[in-house]
């Protein structure tokens, strides 16, 4: 029990917000979503301008208006860097995850949490000149606060004086200008930074921070003044000091155009019929200053609401203020039209079970990949770029699901799952100059859907009444047999960018290729940090879906005979090949050949191999005789001693 030896009576809440709604990262942001959604009245915090004790001001010019609309500062003499951050502010600082670092430090971060309004602080002495706010020059770098040194470009922007750049620019301030213990004057910034000349940044560093969280989504650019304000009276409030005149210097804002909101477009999508005076009410709760005119609502957006552009937006907000669950539910009601499913197309959800049922788990990917797969597993140097990534990781539209799964089996291998597999249906990304623009497709682009599955580790779970071994290239061919069954694929020996370039195959259907399956080769399993090698196949989805109508016929009641031929062939011949022969000019009552012996050893001629095969026999009227049967064994060796230069064994 700590009651009465600490204070933690207190509720501290977690609030996840979408990227849209950075105007709810502060205080006040929330205070004001609350007061509108709960009627409330919001007491804005009441901020009087400080009275300037002397006229010094620091020269500031902005050289990229397309990257800094807004600049106001203000100098501070003589404040005691060393004062300490009060109790209060900084447990509020901690309850809100921030660290307290100095009492300075603290000032603006306590501001930006409370505002919304991203501040920075300068040591004064450090300046060298003017500040410029400019775009980076290729082969620039600057040393940071959190201990990295970047190299900036063209599109980074840019805080510099005369020695160079000093901080990016609604990102990071620089190392050599910072504020610390030793400091007595300092510079205070409150910028607008726009969204599109900080978004993606930061990233681009491989860090983060709360300033470009920020300004990438948008900060109002209405109350720098507001933030230079409160952060100059709680710094002469800790930290004395004397303070010059705001400066404040406007280079280019947003415009705020009205958004016009129809009241039957709002009632048809929201599906209730809201009063007009309803909605009128939810704008007012929102700040929104809105004009009425007839039927349609002018609204125009407030300064830190960067998310309200067209019509649904409004529509979204009346929605929200009247409540989502105070929406009844209609059942939807339309003539029903039963689509009929064509016998001999079979869905990808059959695809799907049927993978499922050789014991493979779906799993599903993102579409965009790292450069590095492409290349590596696909051989593919060209492939098609995003125009703004989400991560340099994931900068290209895939050509393969082979990377996607490669990734699934290290990420569950790095777990410690022993047995892996997993199975991908979805869209890959291919440049096709024929292709034209349509309603599910665009020009010079196909985009065909794949599935694809990768297996790793032992074939089965271990257990007691069977030895463990590994999952290896003719487990997975079963695999691709009983996915296309009743369609009889084919493998031909083939190279793949991904696979082993002896244990690698095409995949055919009817004389095409439709995919490929392999063993991975040992570079990339050396490259990915894998065990040991995994196995997987790709095929066009499209190619497994029409399968051919069954025809019934009479099942013999006859008994079937078996011979076992044995015969050795050129050491090159392929199995596929002879079974393909076979099935095309064997005799009538022949019903199945199989393979079931493959021999190389010292007592065969040199440069040949011994296969035997099983042959079952089988009449539909009679039983066969000897004769018939050892009749039909010796067409089959001719034929093979034809084709092949197959020669029996004895």
């Amino acid at each position: 029990d700590h009651s009465g030896l600490l204070e933690l009576d207190e509720y501290v809440m977690t609030l996840k917000l979408t990227p849209n709604r950075a105007d709810c990262l502060s205080i006040l942001g929330v205070a004001r979503e609350v007061s509108a959604l709960t009627g409330s009245r919001l007491v804005s915090p009441e901020i009087k301008p400080v009275a300037k004790k002397s006229a010094e001001k620091h020269p500031v010019r902005i050289s990229a208006p397309d990257g800094c609309g807004r600049f106001a500062s203000r100098v501070i003499r003589s404040v005691d860097a060393k004062a300490p951050t009060p109790e209060w502010m900084r447990r509020r600082l901690e309850q809100a995850g921030q660290r307290s670092i100095s009492a300075l430090v603290d000032v603006t971060n306590y501001v930006m949490l409370e505002l919304g309004r991203p501040l920075h602080v300068y040591d004064l002495d450090k300046l060298r000149g003017a500040i410029d706010v400019r775009w980076g020059r290729k082969g620039e770098k600057v040393p940071l606060l959190n201990g990295q040194e970047v190299e900036v470009d063209p599109s980074v922007l840019c805080i510099t004086d005369e020695s160079g750049v000093i901080g990016l620019g609604g990102i990071m301030g620089g190392e050599s200008t910072k504020a610390d213990e030793v400091t007595k004057n300092i510079f205070l910034e409150s910028a607008f930074f726009w969204p599109d000349a900080i978004q993606g940044r930061a990233r681009r560093f491989n860090f983060s921070s709360d300033a470009s969280h920020r300004f990438e989504r948008g900060v109002d650019f209405a109350n720098n003044v507001d933030g230079i304000e409160r952060a100059t009276r709680l710094i002469l409030d800790i930290c004395g000091g004397e303070p010059g005149p705001t400066v404040d210097k406007v280079a280019r804002l947003p415009k705020r155009k009205p958004v016009a909101m129809r009241v039957a477009r709002a009632q048809k999508i929201i599906g209730t019929p809201i009063a007009p005076k309803e909605m009128a009410a939810a704008f007012s709760k929102l700040g929104f200053a809105f004009k009425k005119k007839s039927t349609v609502f002018t609204v125009t957006p407030p300064t830190y609401r960067f998310d309200i552009a067209i019509e649904e937006d409004l529509i979204e907000e009346v929605a929200r203020i009247h409540g989502f669950e105070r929406i009844a539910a209609h059942p939807p009601r339309a003539a029903a039209v039963f689509s009929k499913s064509p016998e001999g197309l079979r869905s990808q959800h059959d695809l799907r079970e049927r993978l499922a049922a050789c014991d493979y788990r779906e799993v599903i990917n993102f579409s965009f990949v790292e450069p590095a797969w492409e290349a590596d597993l696909a051989g593919e140097t060209n492939p098609i770029r995003l125009l703004n990534p989400i991560a340099s990781q994931q900068s290209v539209m895939r050509t393969s699901l082979i990377g996607s799964l490669l990734q699934k089996v290290k990420y569950n291998q790095d777990r410690k799952v022993p047995r892996i597999r997993v199975f991908e249906l979805g869209r890959v990304f291919l440049r096709d100059p024929a292709a034209q623009d349509g309603p599910l497709s665009v020009a010079g682009l196909r985009q065909p859907m794949r599935i694809g599955a990768a297996a790793f580790g032992p074939l089965a779970e271990e257990q007691w009444d069977e030895p463990s071994r590994g999952v290896d290239f003719f487990d997975v061919k079963a695999d691709v047999e009983a996915l296309a069954t009743p369609l009889a694929v084919r493998f031909e020996a083939a190279p793949h960018p991904a696979f082993h370039p002896g244990r690698s195959a095409r995949i055919l259907l009817d004389g095409q290729p439709v995919g490929a399956i392999g063993e991975l080769h040992p570079k990339w399993q050396q490259k990915y940090g894998l065990a040991q090698a995994a196995v997987l196949f790709e095929i066009d989805a499209a190619a497994l879906e029409a399968v051919p109508m069954p025809h019934p016929g009479a099942i013999s009641d006859q008994p079937p005979v078996v011979r076992d031929i044995a015969l050795i062939f050129p050491a090159g011949t392929p199995v596929q090949g002879v079974l393909d022969a076979i099935e095309a000019e064997k005799p009538p009552i022949v019903r199945s050949v199989r393979l079931f012996s493959l021999y190389r050893g010292a007592s065969l001629p040199a440069g040949t191999k011994s296969l035997a095969f099983r042959v079952v026999m089988q009449d539909t009227e009679r039983t066969l005789t000897d004769a018939e049967a050892d009749a039909a064994r010796d067409a089959l060796v001719s034929l093979l001693g034809r084709r092949f230069s197959a020669t029996l064994r004895t």
